[in-house]
């Protein structure tokens, strides 16, 4: 894709991409009290991929660098619930909010990378890359 970028679009995006991450974070976070959590939270700061891509279509994401992240996440939430699932035997190994706070992030983080991913496969198939 090979066209100007409107100075406008790429200041707004830069003003805007704090208050995407805030909120996204903020969704992690929060996920263990309220309703919300990882996927949610990791679906608004993929939205920061996506919008950047839009401001800046000539510096995409290393689409490699995005899977590499993805699959460590992948892994490190399947050990994270099987360590929690033997230790949950002996009690107050790891309290509940904090328990949750962790998986909230590991699995926020995943979807975000995900959903980027998905995102630059969708871009790459329509500009025929």
């Amino acid at each position: 894709m090979n066209r100007d970028t409107s100075s406008i679009l790429t200041m707004g995006v830069g003003l805007i991409h704090p208050f995407i991450l805030l909120f996204g974070i903020y969704l992690i976070a929060g996920g263990a009290h309220t309703p919300g959590g990882g996927f949610q939270g990791g679906a608004v700061l993929a939205t920061v991929f996506m919008s950047r891509y839009i401001a800046l279509p000539h510096r995409p994401p290393d689409e490699g660098m995005l899977q590499r992240v993805e699959k460590f996440f992948f892994l490190l939430l399947l050990l994270f619930v099987s360590l929690f699932g033997v230790y949950h035997l002996i009690p107050s190994v790891l309290p509940r909010t904090t328990y949750l706070f962790i998986a909230n992030l590991i699995i926020g983080v995943k979807v975000c990378c995900g959903l980027s991913l998905v995102f630059q496969r969708f871009i790459g198939y329509e500009s025929g890359e």
